[in-house]
């Protein structure tokens, strides 16, 4: 219990609610694979797959969790159908475990380095320039000076809308006319946020997936162009997916880490949706750990993800 006072009533009200959809979803087919059961049998375990992959946690992930309980049954011998949910709660949670060995407890933990470097990919529309601003509006209120820079140069209303954003949190946003390099861009934010002796800067980009060998090369040439500024940067390439696409966030993660190497993940949109099974099976796939879930519009919606809170949130009945 003492996570729970760490992890705080309210953010876990927040997920609670976030994930109720969901939750919903996921229970009420769990339900019917054990209905009229009392032990966990092949008919049990077959429902309970039906159940995760029609919830959106995705085949080959449904099958390792499937595994797992088998090997539990084998090992415990008697397994009420009582105890199910428990053991598949437990199971979930030590599959992420091994996925993500590194958490994030919070916005006010001490950065590696400074200023330490976020660019952040995505398609249009999974809410990248809202999540870019969530996170400035967290970062900021932890006490970090933020950098925006306005690196998506090429959809039209991207560069204003980061600017909104920038004006709404208090921070500065660093952009050219729309059609420039994205490139020179991130070089400007960086030489900007180094003068100024800022503590973190998010660099959002286009989210274009026509065509995949543009988008390597775009993002190559960026983080290029960086590291002329700070050696090392980006510290973190994060991938927006909206959750509420489901199987569709699977194929968007898909091209993003063949385009660029994608070290975390944030993950939308999953209020007002029942897929949020998505989190986990993206997270086992991809083996890149969720570091952000998008559970509403308020700023502080954007929560840092805990694995267990939201394993308890979504399968605990």
């Amino acid at each position: 219990m003492a996570f729970f006072g760490l992890f705080g009533k309210e953010k876990k009200e927040t997920l609670d609610k976030g994930l109720e959809k969901s939750k919903e979803s996921v229970l009420s087919k769990i339900s019917r694979a054990i209905a009229g059961k009392s032990t966990v049998d092949e008919d049990v375990l077959d429902n309970l797959e039906e159940a995760l992959i029609t919830s959106d946690v995705g085949v080959e992930t449904t099958l390792r969790i499937i595994e797992r309980i088998q090997e539990r049954v084998k090992r415990d011998k008697y397994l009420g159908t009582a105890e199910l949910n428990t053991i598949l709660v437990e199971e979930v949670a030590s599959l992420l475990a091994e996925n993500n060995s590194t958490q994030v407890l919070d916005f006010s933990e001490e950065l590696p380095c400074k200023p330490y470097v976020i660019m952040v990919v995505g398609v249009n529309g999974v809410g990248k320039t809202t999540t870019i601003g969530k996170l400035a509006h967290q970062y900021k209120m932890a006490g970090k000076k933020v950098y925006l820079g306005a690196a998506d140069t090429f959809r039209a209303a991207a560069v204003e809308q980061l600017c909104i954003w920038g004006e709404r949190v208090g921070v500065p946003v660093i952009k050219q006319q729309q059609g420039s390099d994205p490139a020179s861009v991130a070089f400007d934010t960086l030489s900007s946020a180094k003068a100024n002796d800022a503590d973190v800067v998010l660099i959002d980009t286009a989210g274009r997936l026509h065509n995949k060998i543009n988008l390597m090369n775009e993002l190559t040439k960026i983080k290029n162009v960086m590291q002329k500024v700070v050696p090392d940067a980006p510290h973190d390439v994060m991938l927006v997916l909206d959750g509420s696409t489901g199987q569709n966030a699977f194929e968007q993660a898909k091209q993003f880490t063949k385009a660029t190497q994608v070290s975390s993940l944030a993950i939308t949109k999953l209020d007002g949706t029942a897929k949020g099974g998505v989190v986990i099976g993206i997270s086992d796939q991809f083996k890149i750990p969720v570091r952000y879930i998008g559970l509403g519009e308020q700023m502080t919606d954007l929560q840092v993800f805990n694995r267990e809170e939201f394993v308890k949130s979504l399968l605990k009945i």
